[in-house]
Parts: structure tokens; C-alpha cells; sequence
């Protein structure tokens, strides 16, 4: 898959999006080791801590159904600046992959790529695992 295409998937989901307070909807579309791909869109709540993330959404979703090893995620933001991931979701990105690719789109079509690793340096680790 290109990245283009993995982009249009970010967009796409990005219109299932609940974001009734920000206005804000972003995408996400998550590509597996073995090309398995799973997107997710921000889902706002009223209690603002309950709010979830597009990136997280589709982490959570591939979990769910046995998913642990990804290479890449794209990340789709209608404005006008790249959409880079929250430090809640390179934490969680990072529990599983610190080399994945994260692909950081804004809403003129235009992205940045960069490796998990230059977002997350040194993320935080429970004990020896």
C-alpha cells in the first residue's frame, strides 16, 4: 500500500468522526506487519478525559483482534497544520513498535513522515519489559 493510500484511509475515517465540542475531526488508518489495516476517528465526550483519539481507536481496534506488530500509521487533521499525535498516543504507539512510521497529514493533502522514535525518544517503561 502507498502512502497515499493509507493517507485517503486516514481521511476517510476521519468523516465517522464524533467531535461535536472541537470541531476537530481527525482520522487514522493503522497498517499491520502483515497488511492488515485498521482506521479510527476521534470520538469527543463531554467529560473531556473521556475523550479518545484517533490513533488510539484504530491501536485499540487491531488489538482487539489479535493485533500487536505494526509498521506504520497515517493520521489525518483537517487544518491547516500537520496532525501529529498526542503524547497519550506515541506512548501508546510506542508500547508496541518504536520504529513504526507515522505519517502526519494536514487537510491540503499535504504530509510529513517520521519514525516513532524521533516523537517518542524515551518513553516510559514499567519494570524490565
Amino acid at each position: 500500500m502507498t502512502d497515499r493510500e493509507l493517507l485517503n484511509l486516514a481521511k476517510e475515517a476521519s468523516e465517522n468522526a464524533y467531535a461535536p465540542y472541537s470541531r476537530f475531526k481527525v482520522g487514522a488508518a493503522l497498517e499491520c506487519m502483515d497488511g492488515r489495516i485498521f482506521t479510527g476517528c476521534n470520538i469527543e465526550n463531554g467529560a473531556l478525559g473521556s475523550t479518545m483519539c484517533a490513533e488510539r481507536v484504530a491501536i485499540y481496534k487491531a488489538v482487539s483482534e489479535g493485533e500487536k506488530h505494526f509498521s506504520r500509521i497515517a493520521i489525518y487533521g483537517e487544518g491547516e497544520e500537520y496532525c501529529l499525535p498526542c503524547g497519550a498516543c506515541r506512548q501508546v504507539m510506542g508500547e508496541f513498535s518504536q520504529d513504526m512510521e507515522v505519517l502526519c497529514a494536514r487537510g491540503s493533502g499535504g504530509y510529513v513522515s517520521y519514525r516513532l522514535k524521533e516523537l517518542l525518544p524515551h518513553p516510559f517503561k514499567f519494570g524490565n519489559f
